[in-house]
């Protein structure tokens, strides 16, 4: 079954068409990069949900990168560079409240000094410095830390501004569920899959899985510093209105309902590094499945084919718990992907990629 919009028929003269599937934080930054590097084109975000209901509004937002096995340490700083300048940028901005972009200074602890005492990251974020032996105090339990301001991004206000933005400049927003990327020929001339978890099914990669991971959303006001332990599992995040506490990793489990036991757990985890949140109100569960993937992030072009007719389509999932501090940097990625393929001659071709 194919999309039928109108005035569907292309030539080498019109506008080159293309969809951007899924509208979490990956899927609408890079349909924003697209709009910016790709001249002459019309671009459709198609997803069956928006926010709030994506993965991407469950996400803590903190910009703390993590590390892609298949993912050079040099273009990992590089997106997450790239990341941080954006968000930065808008910080510094009349839109960072609308924007939910802000930033927070704390803490990252450790109960055993690292391998890697100065991460790669170290000189992106602000700041950046070994914590004292009286910061450390603080925290009996640990012996090494690393203090820095950072900045914290909070999809439901971001995912709404990003998409404000995104209509403003002429892009069309479909809301429809996509079964198999072919259905989106001949009405476009490049896909841009960023579907997440999606694509399991939409680009039957079977690698994929959800690292299930369930959070609190407190009130407790007087929080103004992060505390992040350096597993990345115990974290406190404050933000504009609530702190976020966390966190679990649950490899393949699909159960969206909070689990009562294990927020019990992040609850007493949190407390711990933090006694004043015993405190804290207005306690919420969320819980999200981030797109996990063992190599890491797929940016990579690909061309469908069936019966001498051609789509390409590029690739871009896979972020897993860290989509938010690299997303930017990503997105120019596959935009650069994207640009490649409009610069190729628009000629069917019965030969496939796959």
């Amino acid at each position: 079954m194919q999309l039928k919009l109108p005035g569907m028929v292309s030539t080498s003269m019109d506008p080159v068409r293309i969809a951007v599937v899924g509208a979490g934080v990956v899927g609408l930054s890079t349909a924003m990069c697209v709009s910016k590097l790709v001249p002459r084109c019309s671009i459709t975000v198609i997803s069956d949900k928006f926010s709030p209901d994506t993965t991407s509004d469950v996400a803590a937002g903190m910009l703390i990168p993590h590390v892609y096995p298949n993912t050079p340490i040099p273009t990992l700083k590089q997106w997450f560079r790239e990341t941080f300048d954006h968000l930065f940028a808008i910080a510094n901005s009349a839109e960072a409240k609308d924007a939910g972009v802000h930033l927070v200074s704390g803490w990252q602890i450790f109960r055993s000094i690292p391998a890697e005492e100065v991460p790669f990251w170290a000189d992106v974020v602000l700041g950046f410095r070994k914590m004292t032996k009286a910061e450390l105090k603080k925290f009996p339990q640990h012996v090494f830390g690393h203090a820095f301001t950072t900045l914290k991004c909070e999809s439901p206000a971001y995912l709404p501004w990003l998409e404000k933005r995104l209509k403003g400049s002429g892009v069309l927003i479909l809301t429809r569920r996509i079964g198999d990327l072919w259905e989106l020929h001949p009405s476009f001339d490049v896909v841009v899959n960023c579907s997440g978890l999606g694509s399991r099914q939409l680009a039957q990669d079977s690698e994929m899985f959800p690292m299930r991971g369930q959070v609190l959303n407190v009130r407790a006001p007087w929080v103004k510093h992060f505390i992040r332990d350096g597993s990345g599992l115990t974290y406190i995040y404050p933000g504009t209105s609530n702190v976020i506490l966390g966190g679990t990793r649950q490899q393949g489990d699909w159960n969206l309902s909070p689990d009562a036991e294990i927020s019990r757990g992040i609850f007493s985890r949190c407390c711990a590094l933090e006694p004043s949140l015993q405190g804290a109100c207005d306690i919420r569960e969320k819980v999200g499945l981030r797109p996990f993937r063992p190599a890491g992030v797929r940016l990579q072009t690909e061309f469908l084919a069936q019966d001498g007719r051609r789509l390409p389509v590029v690739h871009h999932y896979g972020h897993g718990s860290g989509g938010i501090s690299v997303h930017w940097g990503t997105a120019l990625e596959a935009a650069r992907l994207v640009s490649e393929c409009v610069q190729a001659p628009r000629t069917p071709t019965p030969k496939s990629n796959l």
